[in-house]
């Protein structure tokens, strides 16, 4: 009889374990997001009516960062999920549509803005990056409610309050940008990037993209030696001063397209892809745009 109660006590035990271990339900709803700048977004839009996971970690790239398996299984049973689309997430575009076909809701912010293209002599895409104008993230948050509105559990009222707040702060953000960009001179605004990630802002703000060190719209592809000597000619011709590399990304190659231009080049880091950690000067995505702002005048005034 011992050998039975102290079998079936420990087979009790082990099943509380385990339940402790797995289960981290609060009765909230789950909504899973792909990036930091749109988890950001949504945990300003929803609060705490909802458990808010970000799959991609401060100061990663989202071209390129990918989940754990855990992470996987969670978009798999999320109430919610949240992605950028336009072709960003490349790393998890598969667990994306794994959880869409489980049955799971995908909101796609993309699928809310007016896609702007990136165009060389060679090739073309669609921008992804269309968090650099404020204009085209009312409209994402517009989208991002409406969805979050649906979600059992999220109180429809709060969620307006909460979306009427934020709406009012991108606006705020949007005229303080064109007033920051207004000071600086039409022919002095001209934009090269370590890749293109800044069409939206150059179309909202009057900026003419001369070229990127890598001419796509992921970070993943790679200049030849003739695009770094087109680019540099570009550079030399446009009488371009500043060059702008993603904080999150190696600045070699726009340190030799600097060397390369053959003339006195700065090279400026700016938080284009991801948000950064605490005290990193780009924790949320209003802090990320007017450090970008402030960078970008410096630059090029």
């Amino acid at each position: 009889m011992r050998r039975v109660a102290g079998a079936l006590a420990g087979a009790l035990l082990a099943a509380a374990a385990l339940a402790g271990c797995t289960s981290d339900d609060d009765g909230r709803p789950l909504v899973v997001v792909t990036t930091n700048v749109l988890g950001d977004v949504v945990g300003e839009l929803v609060g705490d009516q909802a458990e808010v996971l970000t799959l991609m970690p401060p100061g990663a790239d989202p071209h390129s960062f990918e989940v754990s398996a855990q992470e996987a299984a969670r978009m798999r049973e999320a109430d919610l999920l949240v992605a950028n689309g336009l072709g960003l997430e490349e790393g998890v575009a598969r667990h994306v549509e794994a959880a869409r076909e489980d049955g799971v809701r995908v909101v796609q912010a993309g699928d809310a803005v007016e896609p702007v293209e990136w165009t060389t002599e060679d090739e073309e895409g669609v921008d992804p990056h269309f968090w650099t104008d404020p204009q085209q993230m009312l409209a994402v948050v517009d989208a991002l409610s409406g969805a979050l509105a649906e979600v059992e559990g999220v109180d429809a009222d709060r969620l307006a309050d909460d979306t009427g707040r934020y709406r009012a702060e991108i606006a705020e953000l949007d005229a303080w940008m064109g007033e920051q960009f207004a000071t600086i001179p039409a022919g002095q605004r001209s934009l090269v990037t370590n890749h293109h990630v800044f069409g939206y802002l150059a179309d909202r703000f009057g900026f003419t993209v001369v070229g990127a060190v890598v001419p796509s719209g992921s970070t993943l592809a790679s200049p030849s030696a003739s695009d770094l000597d087109e680019l540099a000619t570009a550079v030399r011709e446009a009488g371009v001063r500043t060059v702008f590399a993603d904080s999150s990304q190696p600045d070699r190659l726009v340190q030799v397209l600097a060397e390369q231009a053959g003339v006195d080049v700065a090279v400026v880091p700016l938080f284009t892809e991801s948000l950064t950690a605490e005290g990193e000067g780009a924790e949320t995505y209003l802090q990320m745009m007017r450090a970008n702002t402030d960078a970008i005048v410096a630059g090029l005034r």
